[in-house]
């Protein structure tokens, strides 16, 4: 019996969320089952506007999306979840993004005894697996561990919602990921080769040139600007870089920096770079610091000629808050990219 709409439930935070939800659908329902996705966007602009186009895209796939504002306000949260309760407790499967999200963990705590699904959100599905596995409490790689009144009254459903994402005889749980990640006993591990991207479009045309993939490791505090604005102008000189694709959560101010220090032309993706690599145009190499798509990058591109690299951090280029868990598991991403998908690398610029 296929899936229908009400028995597949998901939650999408990001666009990263959302494709990679409609490629968990595409991978494991029959031809033609639909899933209800709701969509709960942060309120950055950029990040809307691309979770506006990706959810054009997932209803042309067959699903149904639904667009709830979750956080405008003080009576918005209240009203979406008084909304999705029904939905909630009623849906035999829960596809979820972002285990550290404490508005998806509020929403876990809520639900029935769903089987779940946990699709990427980038490299922190790598964290929170082995996390899970070690028992620990769901905390990002790049934040200290919460603290204060606020963090107290919160743990009570954080725990609820971890309890969820543990496999239990009759709960099954899924892992849907590109990601290298450690075993989860009794969990499913399945790989996600991005078989709709690749279906739905492309192959690239390509450039020739080089293509620089932007990071938010500035903004997270993870990297000091400096550092990092002269890197990408070493990579531009020195790799006949020219365009740089920006994350969705990088500055203006910072994005102004690398056109007037480092040369480059600015590209803001309206979708997620998977999906926008595989329409092309795309550069003959696309280089990145560790991040999401040196992991996702090579699966969307087989085939076409376009090669992917990992550039290197130096260790001065960390600002002065960072713990070695930040950088040991940046270092990890790099090393599992590089041993799963025999990538080419090159040293921190000076």
């Amino acid at each position: 019996m296929s899936d229908q709409p009400e028995q597949t439930l998901a939650f999408a935070e990001s666009p990263v969320q959302l494709l990679n939800t409609v490629e968990w659908a595409h991978a494991s329902l029959p031809p033609g089952s639909g899933v209800t996705i709701a969509i709960l966007p942060p309120h950055d602009p950029t990040t809307r506007g691309q979770l506006r186009r990706m959810a054009q895209l997932a209803g042309d796939a067959g699903h149904r999306v639904l667009w709830r504002e979750a956080r405008g306000g003080a009576v918005a949260p209240s009203k979406t979840l008084a909304t999705l309760a029904g939905p909630l407790r009623r849906a035999r499967r829960l596809v979820v993004g972002d285990p550290f999200s404490r508005y998806l963990q509020l929403l876990l705590s809520m639900a029935g005894d769903s089987d779940i699904v946990v699709v990427d959100d980038g490299t922190a599905t790598m964290e929170f697996t082995a996390q899970l596995a070690r028992g620990e409490r769901l905390v990002r790689w790049h934040r200290p561990r919460a603290q204060g009144a606020a963090a107290l009254l919160f743990s009570p459903v954080a725990r609820r919602a971890v309890r969820r994402l543990r496999p239990v005889p009759g709960r099954r749980v899924e892992v849907f990921t590109a990601m290298t990640v450690p075993p989860l006993e009794g969990a499913a591990v399945t790989d996600n080769t991005f078989a709709w991207t690749r279906s739905a479009f492309g192959p690239p045309r390509l450039t020739g040139g080089a293509d620089l993939v932007g990071t938010s490791l500035v903004e997270t505090g993870v990297l000091d600007e400096d550092r990092y604005v002269a890197a990408v102008a070493g990579l531009a000189a020195g790799q006949g870089v020219t365009r740089y694709f920006a994350h969705r959560k990088e500055s203006r101010d910072k994005l102004a920096r690398l056109t007037a220090e480092a040369g480059v032309e600015i590209v803001r993706p309206d979708l997620p770079l998977e999906l926008v690599a595989r329409r092309g145009p795309i550069g003959s190499r696309v280089l990145s610091f560790p991040s999401t798509v040196v992991h996702t990058l090579p699966r969307v591109l087989a085939g076409t000629g376009s090669e992917v690299v990992v550039c290197g951090i130096d260790p001065r280029w960390y600002t002065d808050g960072v713990t070695d868990r930040a950088s040991g598991f940046l270092a990890d991403v790099t090393n599992t990219a590089l041993g799963t998908h025999g990538l080419t690398s090159l040293p921190a610029c000076p």
